[in-house]
């Protein structure tokens, strides 16, 4: 039996707006404040009285991401997540996203398909618009660029420097696992590599793979913290790694930290790959990126209100800046803090 090929339709069968009427043309809004979307010069949007928080990311073939293992689908729904999780970590709610793209002529109209699957995914999952923007065509690959625009309340945002001494420094979820997945599939890329015959083993680690291909943003966090009528004091996603977030938050605040070991959420499938790869499972927990928990600090009178709450994590605390962002090691050894995360140049 002859395989059917899958249909390929070029890009400049359709021409640029054509092109964005093919992705879009399924957006529906879902926000009273989305007022026009899709469609128009720009898109119009109503906060009705609450402030307007935006944010950006850029995602660029070959350094955010690798299509030889990244669905494109995956890639479309991780493009949004990532950028509505730097909303959450305002303690605000994303509404909309714009997207931009610049592609080169190896993508087809199949291909931008399926990342625009992925996309609506992630929209439909965390109720946000879709309401613009553009497409580009490159010399080489693909770059994606995002905007999240949402809302939030003037009391109850929360920027990197609110953290003052005495402080508890919390975490959400578990550290580390999604750069153990990244290691597992780029194990794997070199394996193919030099022996395109073997088939890839994941060694059916759908969590760590899962953490990587298909993030989600903590927005369950930011909903217990306004059932428990809970501020924090400072928040951060963790994209760059634990450390070195901890550093943004201590820079912009001006203090240091006291950061346990012991309190540092580690999942076991994490910790047993770790070993595997002959890796330490704290390094990997402090300085792999990519995991996009909250990492956030709360006055003490607030720690009845969180205490009992699930998948959040007593780490450490605020102290003063000359006392320096320290780690307690469960042996009993104290070291200076490194942040040796994501760098982006």
């Amino acid at each position: 039996m002859a395989e059917t090929q899958p249909k390929r339709t070029e890009i400049n069968e359709l021409g640029e707006f054509r092109l964005i009427d093919h992705l879009t043309g399924q957006a529906q809004l879902q926000n009273a404040s989305s007022i026009r979307g899709v469609g128009d010069d720009a898109a119009v949007i109503d906060n009705t009285g609450q402030l307007t928080v935006v944010s950006t990311d850029m995602l660029v073939e070959g350094i955010h991401f690798d299509l030889m293992y990244m669905p494109l689908k995956h890639l479309g729904y991780k493009s949004v997540v990532v950028n509505l999780s730097d909303i959450y970590a305002m303690n605000a709610q994303p509404k909309q996203i714009t997207v931009s793209l610049a592609l080169s002529n190896r993508f087809s109209v199949e291909a931008l398909e399926e990342l625009y699957a992925g996309i609506y995914a992630a929209c439909e999952r965390y109720g946000v618009d879709l309401v613009g923007g553009d497409t580009s065509a490159s010399n080489k690959g693909l770059i994606i660029s995002v905007t999240a625009i949402g809302q939030g309340e003037s009391d109850k945002l929360v920027y990197r420097n609110g953290a003052r001494v005495g402080d508890l420094v919390c975490i959400s979820g578990d550290v580390g696992a999604a750069y153990l997945g990244l290691q597992l599939l780029e194990r794997e890329k070199q394996i193919y590599l030099s022996n395109p015959n073997v088939q890839p083993d994941l060694e059916e680690q759908t969590y760590l793979i899962g953490r990587q291909l298909k993030p989600e943003a903590r927005r369950d966090i930011i909903d217990m913290f306004a059932k428990n009528a809970l501020v924090p004091t400072a928040m951060i996603d963790i994209s760059d790694g634990l450390a070195s977030d901890l550093f943004h938050i201590c820079k912009q605040s001006g203090v240091g930290a006291y950061l346990e070991e012991s309190g540092i959420p580690i999942h076991p499938d994490a910790q047993l790959m770790a070993l595997k790869f002959q890796l330490d499972p704290i390094t990997c927990a402090l300085n792999g990126g990519e995991d996009y928990e909250l990492l956030f600090t709360i006055a003490p009178q607030d720690v009845d209100k969180i205490r009992f709450l699930p998948d959040i994590y007593i780490a450490g605390e605020i102290v003063e800046a000359k006392d320096g962002i320290k780690l307690h090691t469960k042996g009993g050894n104290i070291h200076e803090l490194q942040a040796q995360g994501w760098t982006h140049f």
